[in-house]
């Protein structure tokens, strides 16, 4: 959980590089985050009598809103780790093999050693 206390402390950091397992393990919580919100939220609110499934989608947009910046962060970093240029992480925005695109390059290994955005991140 290493790897996530550090995104979120270097939420808002897009210097530096990231290894892969941080970017994983961000990844990993947000899942289970939102595994939560979905297990939580939505029995509560169908024994209240509403419907669930809309407070959990509700609460779900919220969460990606509030870290929206630490992910970006964490991707513009691991394309640094790769020697990349951070405006890789716009290929997002292409329709449909954008984010597939991108899945990729956080796959990639980091190049070994010191590179341009600095020194290989601590293990």
């Amino acid at each position: 959980m290493e790897g996530v206390a550090m995104a979120l402390r270097r939420s808002a950091d897009f210097n530096g590089r990231s290894q892969r397992m941080q970017y994983w393990m961000f990844q990993l919580a947000l899942f289970l985050l939102y595994l939560l919100i979905a297990v939580l939220v939505v029995p509560f609110v169908r024994l209240s009598g509403g419907d669930g499934w809309t407070a959990a989608y509700s609460l779900r947009a919220l969460v990606q809103i509030v870290l929206l910046i630490p992910l970006v962060a964490i991707q513009v970093r691991r394309f640094h780790d790769q020697d990349r240029s951070g405006w890789f992480v716009l290929l997002n925005l292409i329709p449909f093999v954008g984010g597939l695109i991108v899945l990729l390059f956080m796959c990639l290994e980091g190049t070994r050693g010191d590179n341009r955005f600095g020194p290989v991140p601590a293990a």
